[in-house]
């Protein structure tokens, strides 16, 4: 396969490997934010991806699929044990995430993690040809920029963290902190979803590594002197175009109204979203929910709440142990509360298609976005996006990346139940005069500051690097 001018490396590839009962192989699209996010990208430039497809002991060949030049890295069981579910899932998530589960810190995973970084660089230094780029996504891979750096200096390396980046006394307890750092200095430009998340990198760098840090600049040593690395927010979006185009579909919106009528039509629909993940405050929002209902605060037959938590790292002992608190919940809140027509929680444990969401979406009163934690949020600006109607509610945790931007939102502790259960209410209450003014405001934000605009700021960011060099 030909070289590419420009390269994604992400854990895995934009599609799935699907096989029928008659051993057919085919691929689809995955579901995702990365893949929203970088595919429209990737269908304007001569690129290609490099990353895993999501099958243990799978050796392919390159191929192309949906018009992207695709090369996929092999991974044994055993490294997607301890280089995937281990380090990256057991270790750097939970840390990342303001250690709301206890990392998990394995020598055997960390060896793991570092052989299979090299790896997807050394793919990714083979297919990007003479003064190309490459673009580095996510906690995964953060030691490819450096390795790749080492194998191609005549490249420009950008690297992008989707997750959130934790404070200095945290970052501390990760036993290879240093290597991390310096694996992500091998990068050009290193983004962050928030100003504080890259805050956060620059003040690690200064205490670990004692590098010269001025403003967002870095000055990295090297053998042939200090070379500048730019560590800043790029704050991701969506692709707004797909959501704009499914709410004008009448099949949508007569699903739309299905879902309301398959609920009894209730006054009220309240949503969450989430990959089933302890990060996502699932278990808070069920919990204030319950008790606004126990209360006589909100009635059954007047509100019901869908919580769509789609499967997530079902192999990792947290998620099954979380699935079976929130499941517990949801059946005892049903239990107390039911009637014969109305249901209290919908609780749907599986992944939809997008057309299926919009529907979702545009059935719900008042979207719930409580994570703990998050980098950004995506599902936020995807309900933000389908209110063309300017009617509809957004509740988001101040935890979130979203909440730097989304600023007309019922911002939330979702750690602080009372303070969750008035911002439902809130929500729930609201005149359509208020909705229609916050709504309008959040819809310019998100219109205008889609996928593009964040992935033109980043890459107008790498092109600088580029002309400083000549």
């Amino acid at each position: 396969m030909d070289t590419a001018d420009f390269v994604v490396v992400a854990n895995r590839l934009p599609v799935d490997r699907v096989v029928d009962a008659d051993g057919g192989e085919s691929w689809r699209t995955s579901p995702g934010g990365l893949v929203a996010a970088l595919e429209p990208v990737m269908k304007t430039v001569d690129g290609a991806w490099v990353g895993w497809a999501g099958q243990a002991d799978v050796q392919l060949e390159p191929f192309v699929a949906n018009d992207i030049r695709l090369i996929p890295i092999a991974l044994s069981a055993q490294e997607v044990a301890e280089y995937y579910e281990g380090f990256a899932n057991d270790t750097i998530w939970p840390l990342y995430h303001d250690v709301i589960a206890p990392p998990q810190y394995h020598r055997e995973w960390w060896d793991a993690y570092v052989t299979v970084n090299r790896r997807f660089a050394e793919a990714a230094a083979g297919a990007v040809a003479e003064g190309g780029t490459v673009w580095v996504h996510d906690y995964q891979l953060q030691l490819v920029p450096e390795m790749v750096r080492a194998l191609r200096p005549d490249v420009t390396i950008g690297y992008f963290h989707h997750i959130p980046f934790p404070a200095h006394g945290l970052y501390a307890q990760l036993p290879w902190r240093d290597q991390v750092l310096r694996g992500l200095l091998g990068a050009d430009v290193i983004g962050f979803q928030r100003a504080q998340d890259a805050n956060y990198f620059l003040a690690a760098v200064r205490r670990r590594l004692q590098y010269n840090v001025k403003g967002a600049m870095v000055d990295v040593p090297g053998e042939t002197g200090t070379r500048p690395v730019l560590a800043k927010a790029f704050p991701i979006s969506i692709d707004t175009a797909p959501y704009l185009e499914l709410i004008d579909k009448p099949e949508v919106r007569a699903r739309a109204a299905e879902i309301r009528e398959s609920l009894g039509n209730p006054q009220r629909i309240l949503l969450g979203v989430d990959r089933l993940d302890y990060t996502k405050g699932i278990r808070h929002r069920i919990k204030a929910y319950g008790e606004l209902l126990a209360e006589g605060r909100l009635s059954v037959e007047d509100v019901t709440l869908i919580q769509v938590a789609s499967p997530s790292r079902e192999r990792v002992d947290a998620y099954v142990q979380l699935r079976d608190e929130i499941e517990l919940s949801v059946a005892r809140i049903n239990g107390d509360t039911d009637t014969m027509g109305h249901s209290a929680i919908r609780y749907l444990h599986q992944g939809f298609p997008r057309e299926e969401m919009v529907a979702l979406y545009l059935a719900a009163d008042v979207m719930l976005v409580t994570a703990l934690r998050d980098g950004m949020n995506l599902v936020a600006k995807e309900y933000i996006a389908t209110r063309a109607d300017n009617r509809g509610v957004l509740v988001l945790s101040e935890f979130t990346g979203a909440a730097d931007e989304l600023r007309q939102a019922i911002r939330v502790n979702p750690h602080d139940i009372e303070g969750l259960k008035d911002a439902i209410m809130t929500a729930v209450e609201m005149e359509p005069a208020q909705q229609g003014r916050r709504m309008r405001s959040l819809r310019r934000r998100v219109l205008e500051h889609d996928v593009k605009a964040w992935s033109s700021s980043f890459l107008e960011a790498l092109a600088a690097v580029r002309s400083r060099r000549g």
